[in-house]
């Protein structure tokens, strides 16, 4: 003998459906929940950079010394196309790439090899090379003598 459920009991009678703005209510707070705890989570990978230690070269001049290693440049391969900061890449003008300083920062390269030195705007990021401090335009290369060799070691002084 089977008895039907009486029509006012709750598990007998169909269940409406949700309306459009509740479910799109719905998802919206679960999306902006994920998106809230996603960004509380930690990075992967976390990236060190050494400090450079800061010197007066010339006494009370206030130049510092920012960095001392192996610079190389970047020209025509990479002329017009978009740097790290927004701006067209021009191999021709006195710029430069740097990891870690400021966009629009200038900054005076030194030579070690021959002396010479160019004052450039750092409007690009790198290298990304680790044994490098500094990628520099075609025209700073030039005003540096390095366009045969290449690489050159030098000094990054901040203006």
């Amino acid at each position: 003998m089977v008895i039907d459920a009486p029509a006012t009991f709750p598990a007998a009678r169909p269940r409406p459906k949700p309306s459009r703005p509740v479910v799109r209510s719905l998802f919206l707070l679960m999306l902006s929940s994920a998106l809230w705890l996603g960004g509380c989570a930690a990075p992967s990978e976390q990236v060190r950079i050494d400090p450079v230690e800061s010197l007066e070269p010339d006494g009370a001049s206030g130049v510092l010394l920012v960095d001392q290693g192996l610079a190389s440049w970047y020209g025509e391969r990479f002329h017009g196309r978009r740097t790290a900061s927004g701006e067209s890449f021009d191999m021709g003008d006195l710029t430069a790439a740097h990891k870690t300083l400021p966009f629009g920062t200038r900054v005076r390269v030194r030579n070690l090899d021959n002396g010479r030195e160019v004052v450039v705007r750092i409007n690009d990021r790198g290298p990304f090379s680790a044994k490098r401090v500094i990628d520099l335009s075609h025209a700073a290369a030039s005003a540096l003598g390095m366009l045969k060799s290449g690489v050159v070691n030098v000094q990054v002084f901040k203006e």
